[in-house]
């Protein structure tokens, strides 16, 4: 109870009925109360989420690390049961589990980031309800009294309870509509909020048409820069997990090497699968990435942006904190080896020199 109560009557009920949207919304709230500003809000909430995240990355990060420690004993398995793969992946399961490697952050961690964007759209698509606390029997009321006088649609009338957005811009294009609604106590004057960020409104979705910008370029025109940079972090992020995971290097190594013995016997060297997979995720997920961004509220891109930057820095911090540690050490213990190596090399001629001189005595 002590938490409700410094939650907003309406935003009480809000994180009873739906508690992510509500924890979601009031947060949102609670930042666009503190900085006076729609996109900062926004920004705040998504580094809120993605600072939650980051032991899943750690925890992920971990786990390849550990797998990576053990690909030689796991070459092992598969030499010692060469034609039975349902044994291999036993034995190999069971490996991962004995030394910890076997974790469900990677999975995880992806599917909580797609789990949170339906309660973040809820928010950005919902100002009225989420930011400026009006009820939802109110904001019905507005929706059936704008119905009536044909200033919306039926269907803006059936979206209304989770998309209030046209009742906003209704608002700021019909000054009579407004001050009937404030006198008929739907709305307060005082809950009508500024929704810009950096001369750009965040409720209105990106447009890509020509004749759409053309018809209100000041609008539309700052807009198009959402969508350049949703993509661009996307690439970059993307690109840096395949960069930074360990043993990236060793890999493409192995990979390049296997290519060209391929060549050399006149042979194709077969796709490795998940490869494909990952090349072909890199390749459609920026482009689904640029489509929903046109068809969302601006605040839907300006999360995904700021999402996009935190998980470029939170590779970065684990890569410096984990990965490449663990690849100076590996590459210290490989040089060990070698030296090791090469010193019972040498003890070994020289031995074999000092028995030959004693032969040739006798």
């Amino acid at each position: 109870m002590g938490l409700l109560n410094l939650i907003e009557p309406v935003a009480a009920v809000a994180l009873i009925s739906n508690p992510l949207n509500g924890v979601f919304g009031w947060l949102t709230r609670l930042f666009f109360t503190f900085f006076g500003n729609y996109g900062i809000a926004i920004i705040a909430l998504t580094v809120v989420i993605r600072v939650c995240l980051i032991p899943l990355n750690i925890s992920s990060q971990r786990s390849m690390i550990k797998s990576q420690a053990l690909a030689s004993k796991q070459d092992e398995i598969k030499r010692k049961y060469p034609n039975d793969e349902a044994k291999q992946r036993e034995e190999i399961t069971k490996l991962m589990q004995e030394n910890g490697a076997m974790s469900l952050s990677g999975c995880l961690l992806p599917i909580l980031q797609l789990f949170f964007i339906w309660p973040v759209y809820r928010i950005v698509s919902g100002p009225l309800k989420y930011l400026s606390q009006v009820s939802a029997e109110n904001i019905q009321k507005i929706a059936e009294s704008a119905a009536s006088k044909k200033l919306i649609t039926e269907s803006v009338l059936k979206m209304s309870d989770t998309n209030d957005i046209p009742l906003l811009k209704l608002f700021n294009e019909n000054s009579d509509f407004l001050r009937e609604c404030i006198e008929k106590g739907y709305i307060k004057a005082g809950q009508l909020l500024d929704l810009h960020f950096l001369g750009m409104d965040l409720t209105v979705t990106p447009a890509w048409n020509p004749v759409t910008i053309s018809k209100n370029p000041g609008i539309y025109l700052p807009l198009l820069v959402i969508p350049v940079l949703v993509v661009l972090t996307s690439i970059i992020s993307m690109k840096l997990g395949t960069v930074l995971r360990p043993g990236y290097k060793e890999e493409k190594i192995a990979k390049e090497r296997a290519k060209r013995n391929a060549a050399m016997a006149g042979q194709q060297p077969q796709a490795d699968q998940a490869e494909m997979m990952t090349k072909m995720m890199n390749f459609t997920m920026p482009i689904l990435m640029l489509v929903t961004t046109f068809s969302m509220p601006a605040a839907m891109g300006l999360y995904w942006t700021i999402g996009g930057i935190m998980g470029i820095a939170t590779q970065y911090i684990v890569y410096f904190l984990f990965t490449k540690p663990y690849a100076q050490k590996k590459k210290e213990m490989e040089e060990l080896k070698k030296t090791a190596f090469h010193k019972n090399k040498q003890s070994g001629n020289e031995g074999s020199k000092k028995s030959g001189k004693k032969s040739k005595k006798n």
